[in-house]
C-alpha cells in the first residue's frame, strides 16, 4: 500500500496543471455553495493516482498553513538531521517556559523529557504545539521548514513564526502560508515519492496513519473503506485544514489537501463540518 504509485507520484502530483485538472461544473458549484453557506474560502487540490483524475478549487491561492507544517518539520528531521538513529533517540529536556497552549503531551513529560522521535510522533499524532516548537528548535527555527520545502521544488510554502503565533491567519498575511497544490505536492512526495529514504518514509507514514485529530474532518468525510494518513491544522479566522494521503479500497492512493478559512470572521471557531463536507464532495468527484 505504501509503495503504490511511488514511481509516478512526483510526476503526477504537483505537476498536474490546471489544464489537466478535471473540470466538474457541478462540483465547483457545490464547493461555492459550501463557501457561501459557511462564509468561508475553501481551497482544494486532489489527485487520484488510479483514475488520474485531478480536482482543483482555489488550488493556487494562499491559505494559512497552521499545524500541517508539523509533518514537514518531522520529515526535515528524518532527512537532514538523523543518519543512524542517533538524533531520533536523543532525549530533549525542556521547562514549562518552553511550552505553549496545546502542549498536553509534552507537559506530561516535563520531568523526564522526550526523545526527538517521541516529539515528532506527538506533534503529528496529537498536534502537540510544544513538540512542534521543540522540533523547530532542533532544526534551527521555523525558516528551516521553508528551506525544506524549497529543496523539494516547492516555491510557495513558507513558515516564519513559532507556535502559537503562526496560527493568527489574517487574510492578508503571506507568512506562514501555503497553497492546496503546494502542500499536497509536498505530502505526496514525502509519503509516495522518494524524498525520504524508505525507512524514514515508512516511519513518517505510520505517524500520519495514527493521527488522532481528524476524526471529524477527513475521517468523517472520506469513505469509511479508505485508509487515511493525514495531518490537520487549525487557527484564527475559523481556519481548518486537513492534508494527507488516502488509499481507496482497491489500494489506489489519493493525494488530498483541503484548506479553509473565514476571512471576515476573526473569532470564528474552526469548522470541522466544512472540511468533512468538502472531502466528501471531492471523493465523489474523483473516484
Amino acid at each position: 500500500m505504501l509503495t503504490a504509485g511511488a514511481v509516478t507520484a512526483t510526476a503526477l502530483l504537483v505537476g498536474a496543471s490546471s489544464a489537466q485538472a478535471s473540470d466538474s461544473t457541478d462540483t465547483t458549484a457545490q464547493l461555492r455553495a459550501l463557501e457561501d453557506q459557511h462564509s468561508a474560502r475553501v481551497g482544494v487540490f486532489a489527485h487520484h493516482l488510479g483514475t488520474r483524475k485531478t480536482l482543483v478549487h482555489r488550488a493556487d491561492e494562499l491559505f494559512p498553513m497552521c499545524s500541517v507544517f508539523k509533518t514537514l518539520a518531522a520529515a526535515a528531521v528524518l532527512r537532514d538531521l538523523d543518519r543512524h538513529g542517533e538524533v531520533l533517540y536523543k532525549v530533549v529536556h525542556y521547562t514549562e517556559a518552553d511550552l505553549v497552549d496545546g502542549s498536553d503531551q509534552t507537559r506530561a513529560h516535563l520531568a523526564d523529557g522526550m526523545t526527538v522521535e517521541q516529539l515528532a510522533d506527538v506533534a503529528i499524532r496529537y498536534s502537540d504545539n510544544g513538540a512542534g516548537n521543540l522540533i523547530l528548535r532542533e532544526l534551527g527555527g521555523p525558516t528551516a521548514v521553508t528551506r525544506f520545502a524549497r529543496s523539494l521544488g516547492d516555491r510557495v510554502t513558507r513558515l516564519d513564526r513559532w507556535e502559537t503565533e503562526l496560527n493568527s491567519a489574517e487574510p492578508d498575511r503571506i507568512t506562514d502560508t501555503t497553497s492546496p497544490r503546494a502542500i499536497a505536492g509536498l505530502y505526496g512526495r514525502l509519503v509516495l515519492g522518494d524524498a525520504l529514504r524508505r525507512p524514514d518514509r515508512d516511519r513518517l507514514t505510520a505517524w500520519l496513519l495514527n493521527n488522532t485529530t481528524s476524526a471529524a474532518r477527513f475521517r468523517t468525510g472520506l469513505p469509511a473503506t479508505w485508509t487515511i494518513a493525514d495531518k490537520t491544522g487549525s487557527g484564527d479566522y475559523g481556519t481548518a485544514n486537513d492534508v494527507g494521503i488516502a488509499w481507496t479500497e482497491s489500494g489506489d492512493p489519493v493525494v488530498l489537501a483541503v484548506l479553509t478559512t473565514k476571512p471576515t470572521l476573526p473569532d470564528a471557531p474552526y469548522d470541522n463540518q466544512l472540511v468533512a463536507d468538502t472531502a466528501k464532495l471531492v471523493a465523489q468527484a474523483i473516484s
